[in-house]
């Protein structure tokens, strides 16, 4: 098992809200208005041919799986997968965009139709409108006994309580990345963003659901419960930190660019970016402020009328096993969520693979931990407004 130097961070896990009118047309579609876009749990299946038809459609980001150094286009532990079980997987690297994807099947989903795919990976904000909408199955827990190694901090978020429709692929931590040569000093908490030093160096992620739990969780606000008033709070203190030249401008995934050159010496970033620009930069540092950070998730879900439901839970919890989630942690370098294979990464032979069990940002330690949490999710009911007020402060 050896860490790989091929990977890059160019493509975010995280999609950045391109526009408000993508975003209100999707919260109107998943609001009560529609009630024919909603699923019935009876409806939700067709018959599983898994045991005849040895083979699952899988889609999934680019860049968010194992490979071989020699070879970009075989993939260890799948080609492990295959050869155990005998089930063929069709991988499609066909997602850069949550709302993009939404838009590509959400077609066939509204009609009560087959998507093509098996399983799917998307982040868990998203995750919440396909549950709402009834638009996923759920998975069955006998099958994957696996399962039970998530993390416990992954166990149950506020639109899936018990994991029983979705089960995180990786995770992650929104928190603040710095230049510590550069800039001279640490940085500890939130407001430390908005130090006269920092003034037009500094950068926000532009997505609204990649960028505000860690403003509110600056204001000491329990992001797991936040209300509309925590919300708009925290638009109130970007708006003034924009009109004073604070923040040079809000970013994508292209944060990382800004960071390495110097133009920007503080930002909202995710800590996976992080462990790969320390690689070439070691003064490049990730914190998580003192009053907290977002643990977020990109999560498998299986859609409805999947034609090969049981193939593809055998898939997910094959990657639960921590001997498998260890070579893929070595490799993406994201919040592994399962602690297990942390000692199976510690008895690795080179010395890289075997430090990632030390790193607090692929296995957090118990500091961490206790600052770290799942944020509650934007309601359907919300998001049109709260996406017209954030796209307006941001340029969008």
């Amino acid at each position: 098992m050896s860490q790989t130097s091929t990977r890059t961070s160019a493509l975010s896990r995280r999609s950045v809200l391109a526009a408000l009118g993508g975003t209100a047309a999707l919260g109107a579609l998943a609001g009560c208005g529609v009630p024919a876009a909603y699923v019935r749990p009876g409806d939700r299946a067709v018959a599983d041919e898994s045991a005849a038809d040895k083979k699952l459609t899988w889609a999934n980001w680019p860049l968010y799986i194992d490979t071989d150094d020699d070879d970009p286009g075989r993939r260890p532990t799948l080609r492990a997968f295959e050869k155990r079980t005998g089930i063929s997987v069709d991988y499609v690297e066909e997602i850069n965009d949550n709302d993009e994807f939404f838009g590509k099947i959400s077609p066939a989903l509204t009609n009560h139709q087959s998507t093509g795919r098996d399983l799917i990976v998307i982040s868990d904000w998203m995750c919440a409108r396909y549950v709402r909408l009834g638009w996923v199955q759920e998975m069955d827990r006998a099958r994957q006994p696996n399962v039970a190694n998530l993390d416990p901090l992954l166990r149950s978020p506020a639109f899936d309580p018990g994991r029983r429709f979705t089960v995180p692929w990786q995770s992650g931590i929104t928190g603040i990345a710095y230049n510590h040569r550069k800039l001279g000093r640490e940085i500890r908490a939130v407001s430390d963003l908005w130090a006269k030093d920092l003034k037009g160096r500094v950068t926000l992620l532009s997505g609204l659901d990649e960028s505000f739990a860690l403003l509110m969780q600056g204001n000491g606000v329990d992001v797991t419960r936040w209300t509309a008033d925590d919300f708009h709070r925290v638009c109130d203190q970007v708006e003034r930190e924009v009109h004073r030249g604070q923040i040079r401008r809000f970013t994508g995934n292209d944060y990382t660019k800004d960071l390495v050159s110097g133009d920007v010496l503080a930002c909202q970033a995710y800590s996976g970016d992080v462990i790969q620009l320390q690689a070439d930069n070691p003064d490049i540092r990730f914190v998580v402020p003192e009053e907290g950070a977002e643990l977020w998730s990109d999560s498998l879900m299986i859609p409805d009328r999947a034609r090969h439901k049981a193939n593809a839970e055998r898939l997910v919890d094959y990657y639960y096993d921590p001997e498998v989630a260890a070579r893929l942690a070595a490799w993406v370098n994201y919040v592994c969520p399962v602690p297990a294979a942390r000692e199976v990464l510690a008895r690795a032979r080179d010395r890289d693979t075997a430090a990632l069990a030390d790193n607090p940002l692929v296995f957090p330690d118990g500091t961490m931990r206790e600052r770290l949490a799942v944020a509650r999710d934007i309601t359907s009911a919300e998001r049109t407004e709260f996406a017209r007020r954030w796209n307006r402060i941001v340029g969008l």
